[in-house]
C-alpha cells in the first residue's frame, strides 16, 4: 500500500468515526443550566434549579432526593420550576426557544453525515450513488414528518419527549388557562371519570398501555392539542399529527402560558411557521445543490463538504448564545417586575437579581469538540495527499 493511500484510508476512518459520533451527539447534554438562590437551600436543591439542554430539547436536569428529612416521590420538575421564576420578570418560557431547530436538528445531523460519507468517497461514481441515495431518504424522511399526515411518527421518541417535557402540562396548568367555571367542569369531569369510568375507557387505557414510548408521546401531544383547540373562540384545524401543526401549535402554547397576548403572540407565531417551511426547503434545496457540485473530489466545494460540520460546536454556541439574547431582550410587559433587557449568562456564573446562575457545557459539547478535531486531523491527511499528487 502507497503511503498515499494509507493516508486516504486512515483519514476515511477518521471521518467514519466523525459520523458515529452524531447519535451520542444528539442524545446526550450538550449544555446545562442551573439557578441558585437562599429560597433552594443545597440541602434540597444540590445543583440548584437546573436544566439541560440536547440538541433534540430541554430536560429536567433535577434528581430526586432521598434523605430522611425530605420526602419526594420524584424529582421536582425543574424546567417548570425555572419557566415559574423566569416569568415573574416578563421571560417567556425555556419552550419558546428554538422550536424550528429542534425539530430539524436530526435532519440536519443527517445532511452533515450524508455530505461526510461522500466526502471520504474519492470516485466520482460511488460519491454521486453514496450521496444521491442519502439525500434522497433524508428528505423523504423529512418531508413525511414535517408534512405528512401522522408524520410524527419518523420523528425520534426522544425529541417528543422533549416536547412533552417543556410542555409541563398537568392540571394545575390546564386551569390556569381556564375561566373559575371552566376549572371547575373540567375537575367535576376528572372526578366523575374517576368513578364511573365506562368500558371504552377502560379498553383504551389498556390499549394505551401495549403502546411505545413514542406512540404515547404523540397521543399526549394530540390530546394536548385537542384539549388546547377546543378551549379557543375559534377552533383550528382538526389533529394531523405532522411536524408543521406540531411546531407552531406548541410554539403558541409555549409562548401565551403565562402570557395571553394574543395581538403580541400571533405575528410571533405566524414567524416561525414560515421559518418552518423555509428550514425544510432551505435543507432540500441545499441538498441537491451538493449533489450537483460535489460529485467530483476535487475543488472548494469538495472541502465544503469536511469544512462546514467541523464548525459544529462554534455553530452550536452561536445558536446558544443567540435565542439567549432572545430571551433577554423580548419579555412580555405583563410580568410581574419590570427588567431592564440583558443578555443571560452564557458561560460561567453569573448573577441576576438575588439568583446566581451558572451556564457550563456538558458531555455532547465535549463530544462536538472530539467530532471536529477528528475531521480536521482527516481533512490534514488528505490534504497531504492532494499535495503530493499536484508535485
Amino acid at each position: 500500500m502507497t503511503d498515499n493511500k494509507r493516508k486516504l484510508l486512515i483519514s476515511g476512518v477518521l471521518v467514519a468515526l466523525a459520523v458515529g459520533l452524531l447519535i451520542p451527539i444528539y442524545m446526550v447534554p450538550t449544555w446545562w443550566v442551573s439557578l441558585e438562590a437562599p429560597n433552594y437551600p443545597e440541602e434540597a436543591f444540590p445543583d440548584g434549579v437546573r436544566i439541560i439542554f440536547h440538541v433534540n430539547g430541554v430536560f429536567n436536569g433535577c434528581e430526586k432526593i432521598e434523605k430522611v428529612e425530605i420526602q419526594e416521590d420524584e424529582a421536582l420538575d425543574c424546567v417548570h420550576e425555572m419557566d415559574t421564576i423566569n416569568h415573574y420578570v416578563g421571560m417567556y418560557p425555556i419552550a419558546s426557544g428554538g422550536p424550528v431547530e429542534l425539530f430539524f436538528s436530526v435532519f440536519l445531523f443527517g445532511l452533515v453525515a450524508v455530505m461526510l460519507l461522500g466526502w471520504i468517497f474519492v470516485k466520482p461514481l460511488i460519491r454521486t450513488i453514496v450521496m444521491s441515495v442519502g439525500f434522497a431518504v433524508l428528505i423523504v424522511w423529512m418531508g413525511l414528518a414535517w408534512y405528512g399526515e401522522g408524520g410524527l411518527k419518523y420523528h425520534n421518541a426522544k425529541y417528543l419527549e422533549g416536547r412533552i417535557t417543556v410542555l409541563g402540562e398537568d392540571v394545575e396548568d390546564d386551569e390556569e388557562t381556564m375561566t373559575a367555571a371552566e376549572a371547575l367542569i373540567a375537575r367535576l369531569k376528572a372526578s366523575l371519570a374517576e368513578s364511573e369510568a365506562t368500558e371504552e375507557e377502560v379498553a383504551d387505557e389498556a390499549d394505551a398501555a401495549d403502546l411505545s414510548d413514542k406512540e404515547k408521546s404523540i397521543r399526549y401531544l394530540e390530546n394536548a392539542y385537542i384539549s388546547y383547540n377546543n378551549r379557543k373562540s375559534t377552533p383550528g384545524e382538526e389533529w394531523r399529527g405532522s411536524g408543521s401543526q406540531l411546531v407552531p401549535w406548541h410554539y403558541e402554547k409555549s409562548l401565551g402560558r403565562y402570557f395571553r397576548d394574543s395581538d403580541a403572540l400571533s405575528p410571533m407565531v405566524s414567524k416561525m411557521t414560515t421559518a418552518g417551511n423555509f428550514v425544510f426547503w432551505f435543507v432540500t434545496v441545499i441538498a441537491v445543490l451538493i449533489l450537483i457540485v460535489a460529485r467530483k473530489p476535487r475543488g472548494i466545494i469538495n472541502w465544503a463538504l469536511i469544512c462546514i460540520p467541523i464548525t459544529l460546536p462554534v455553530l452550536f454556541v452561536i445558536e446558544y448564545v443567540a435565542w439567549l439574547w432572545w430571551y433577554g431582550h423580548n419579555m412580555s410587559s405583563m410580568g410581574a417586575f419590570t427588567l431592564k433587557a440583558f443578555m443571560p449568562t452564557a458561560f460561567g456564573q453569573g448573577k441576576v437579581a438575588q439568583f446566581t446562575t451558572n451556564s457550563y457545557p456538558d458531555v455532547g459539547f465535549w463530544l462536538m469538540v472530539l467530532f471536529s478535531v477528528l475531521l480536521v486531523a482527516a481533512a490534514l491527511l488528505r490534504r497531504q495527499t492532494t499535495a503530493r499528487e499536484s508535485e
